[in-house]
């Protein structure tokens, strides 16, 4: 069953709205550095954590190599 909260939708978490934190901004930066596109900044945690999702699939970092 894949009902765990770690796998929850960032729209659905109860502190989504809240500015992302120090160490979701110092990855995204790295990640944005590394697929050469602008850092985006003032995102919220859900905005964040969706982009830093999305990052990850241009630049291949942070992916579980078992899923391929």
């Amino acid at each position: 069953m894949e009902n765990s909260n770690t796998q929850k939708d960032p729209d659905e978490w109860t502190t989504g709205e809240e500015p992302m934190t120090g160490a979701q901004a110092s990855y995204l930066k790295t990640l944005s550095d590394e697929a050469k596109v602008p850092f985006e900044e003032g995102l919220t945690k859900a905005q964040a954590s969706k982009r830093i999702d999305e990052l990850q699939h241009i630049t291949g970092r942070g992916l579980d190599s078992a899923s391929e």
